[in-house]
């Protein structure tokens, strides 16, 4: 697990992987973009029919305070459901690299597949964080209590869906996981987006 862990540091630097990562940036912004411009012309119909004051102002202004409140509760929910389709480009160049006697007898998932196995992601994050809303705001006295629960639940989340990669690709006789090794993978994943997400962002912030 170390070892694999320490691969996927050394993986940082491909550009295929980097291609990806620039890719899913740039669709999850457009996405919320395009819905910040649905809202809007839906704002500004809404007002016209009511006749409200202003209706051109106030169309424009909750569009972005929506926009804006949505991109920073669900921004990493939609960034890894676009992931998803791109995921196997990831864990082609991963396997070729390292792992090439796997790459021989891996299958890679549709399309389709994909964006279904994406869409299950989207609903177990959303659906696990929902329920454990009530812990998190009960542990915000604590101080840390609650980003500890919410890191052992993303993590928890993310080995499932590194699980489900692995069995879309080699089934599930091959791609199971023990559930401590799963949430343990996930603990480490969780870690190295956190590394990943800081390098990105290093990349373009001005010395």
């Amino acid at each position: 697990m170390i070892q694999a862990l320490m691969l996927s540091f050394q993986s940082l630097s491909d550009r295929s992987i980097a291609a990806v990562m620039v890719k899913v940036v740039l669709l999850t912004i457009i996405s919320f973009l395009a819905l910040g411009v649905g809202l809007w012309f839906a704002l500004q119909w809404l007002f016209a029919w009511f006749n409200v004051d202003d209706g051109g102002f106030w169309s424009g202004f909750l569009s972005v305070a929506i926009i804006v409140l949505s991109g920073a509760l669900l921004f990493r929910v939609v960034s890894v459901a676009i992931t998803w389709i791109f995921a196997d480009d990831i864990i082609d160049a991963v396997e070729d690299q390292f792992y090439p006697q796997h790459a021989a007898f891996g299958k890679r998932p549709s399309f389709g597949a994909g964006i279904e196995m994406g869409m299950k992601s989207i609903v177990r994050v959303a659906g696990y964080n929902l329920l454990a809303l009530p812990l998190y705001l009960l542990l915000l006295f604590t101080g840390i209590g609650t980003a500890i629960a919410f890191l052992l639940i993303n993590a928890f989340l993310l080995g499932r869906d590194l699980e489900d990669m692995l069995i879309a690709r080699h089934g599930k006789s091959k791609g199971a996981i023990n559930k401590l090794p799963r949430l343990m993978l996930g603990l480490l994943g969780t870690a190295e987006c956190w590394c990943r997400s800081s390098i990105f962002s290093c990349q373009f912030w001005p010395q």
